[in-house]
């Protein structure tokens, strides 16, 4: 027994790289939420390489107030340079690359919250760094969303147009008639 709705019509595919234009104000906030998130990432990382911690040493060594080992600066850093490279690159790359890595933060603040006062905890998280992956986590996601979602998308949004294909063909069918038959 199907418990699905069979629909008669295919619903057609849009590529969003080619409706959004490369310079849409959006861009501007995915990239410099990117660029401030990694470069915070990336200082923090580079703070704890020079203190030579251990890679797996969980003793205690902070930077910024954030406890942090060899592997949590290496991780940092990787993860900083890749959102530079978000927001050096744009559009919905950024976007798309800050919605990930904000779920990323989110269960990583969860799944090393878990692992607190464990022997598994090989990234020396304490309270504090959970904290802050889900703040991150938080940001990054709204980074990413802006402009993908919403109540109140215009009506020329690819997103918008890819969510309610019938009632974007009947507005270019609208515009086009009012180029055709101007008042």
């Amino acid at each position: 027994m199907a418990t699905h709705a069979v629909h008669g019509r295919q619903r057609k595919r849009i590529d969003f790289d080619e409706h959004l234009p490369v310079d849409h104000r959006l861009n501007r906030v995915y990239r410099i939420g990117a660029g401030v998130m990694g470069l915070g990432l990336l200082v923090f990382g580079i703070f704890g390489i020079l203190d030579r911690i251990g890679f797996f040493d969980t003793g205690g060594d902070t930077v910024w107030g954030l406890n942090t080992n060899g592997a949590l600066s290496w991780l940092s850093v990787a993860v900083g340079l890749l959102l530079l490279v978000g927001m050096v690159i744009g559009g919905n790359v950024a976007s798309t690359l800050n919605m990930v890595l904000g779920v990323l933060f989110i269960l990583s603040g969860f799944l090393n919250m878990a692992l607190l006062e464990t022997p598994y905890n090989f990234l020396a998280f304490e309270i504090q760094n959970c904290m802050l992956s889900f703040v991150i986590g938080i940001l990054l996601l709204v980074f990413g969303m802006y402009g993908r979602v919403g109540s109140a998308l215009p009506h020329d949004n690819p997103y918008w147009r890819a969510r309610h294909p019938e009632l974007a063909e009947r507005r270019d069918v609208h515009q086009e008639r009012r180029k055709e038959f101007p008042a």
